[in-house]
């Protein structure tokens, strides 16, 4: 996790101060949970063309549909097949993207195009290979950061919104909307309620669904099951959760993006960011305090 922000060095004159914003072991590990998330997406959706339909609900099988969500390919009014999805019983041609996708006159009838998932052929074998290692690498990371954030007490100190954070929720949510972002290098209560969310919840069932859908752990741990009402329950989930790193993963980038790559992508891989107020860090805290 981040160190308090450390003074460096001054810049020059409005340039701000350079501070030590994250340690390396909080360097080390986004790295490696960009690296395991990019091949987690890619190889789940390569495990995900083998059924590309997701259910609710327990079932012995497939015999009633139950269905959320399907990509499939129909015969089209003009006697061609196309790409269907259908999401809650409401289906939209998605020829060219999901269902079937590729050359024209050679079209493949898959959930995911091949670009969209590795290997780009359909390998589910391989594609289990790659998930199940990458899901080891997201786990054993969140492990050492979760045991060093308590043994270093950051936890409350860096993604714990305060009473004084919440209070500062709308204000901070419409500074957001107009595009402008404190730059004195601590999280707003925006990124931590966030960042607390990825780390809290979204991770932790993304590996508990994840866990639910192998027999291995359905007979070592059979409440899995019921925690999350049957395996094709348990794999909409995991689905839905995916979802919702991708929405963060493309709102985090867009957020880099406005308010300074440069800087930011500086403070992620040396550690070191340049603010943008000149004042010392008491008294930017005792300002804070007052608002």
């Amino acid at each position: 996790m981040t160190h308090a922000p450390e003074e460096i060095a001054s810049g020059a004159a409005g340039g701000g101060r350079l501070i030590y914003r994250h340690g390396l072991l909080t360097r080390l590990t986004h790295w490696a949970w960009a690296v395991a998330l990019f091949f987690l997406l890619l190889s789940g959706l390569q495990i995900f063309n083998a059924h590309p339909t997701l259910y609710i609900g327990k079932q012995s099988g497939f015999a009633f549909d139950n269905s959320v969500l399907r990509m499939d390919a129909i015969y089209g009014p003009d006697g061609q097949p196309q790409g269907r999805t259908t999401v809650f019983g409401h289906s939209f041609d998605t020829s060219g993207v999901f269902g079937m996708s590729g050359p024209a006159d050679s079209p493949a009838y898959r959930g995911f195009p091949a670009w969209a998932t590795v290997p780009s052929y359909q390998d589910l074998a391989t594609g289990r290979v790659v998930h199940f290692f990458f899901a080891w690498v997201l786990a054993f990371t969140l492990f050492v950061w979760l045991v060093s954030a308590i043994a270093a007490r950051r936890l409350r100190r860096d993604l714990l919104p305060t009473g004084q954070d919440l209070r500062h929720l709308p204000r901070d949510i419409g500074d957001h909307a107009r595009l402008r972002f404190r730059h004195d290098g601590r999280y707003n209560v925006l990124q931590k309620i966030s960042y607390g969310g990825v780390l809290f919840v979204l991770f932790p069932l993304v590996i508990l669904t994840g866990l639910a859908m192998s027999p291995t752990m359905n007979a070592a741990w059979p409440f899995l099951l019921d925690l999350f009402g049957g395996r094709q329950t348990a794999r909409t989930l995991h689905f839905a959760c995916m979802l919702a790193l991708v929405l963060f993963f493309v709102v985090h980038i867009v957020m880099v993006l406005l308010a300074g790559p440069v800087n930011e992508l500086r403070s992620i891989i040396t550690g070191r960011y340049r603010t943008r107020d000149t004042a010392p860090p008491a008294e930017i805290a005792a300002k804070e305090a007052r608002s």
